[in-house]
């Protein structure tokens, strides 16, 4: 396996990069690298829609003052 180090503008070590070939050998060593991994993958059209339209019926019921509004960091730090 041949990695590669990612270091900041110090020399500091900040990451790994692992080659593809290397990453799915691990993947089928290990099935919890596989879910981690689907955690990163793109949202479908069909689940952007589905939380665009929750985002909106969430703001309807804060303007009708029956949910109450989260402070704006807490949901940056959410996205």
């Amino acid at each position: 396996m041949r990695l590669q180090l990612i270091q900041d503008s110090k020399g500091k070590a900040t990451g790994v990069f692992i080659p593809i070939s290397d990453w799915n050998k691990l993947k089928k060593q290990n099935k919890n690298l596989e879910m981690l991994e689907a955690e990163y993958e793109e949202p479908s059209k069909m689940q952007l829609l589905q939380e665009l339209k929750e985002a909106v019926t969430e703001l309807k019921l804060i303007e009708q003052g029956k949910l109450k509004a989260r402070p704006a960091k807490e949901l940056l730090n959410e996205l």
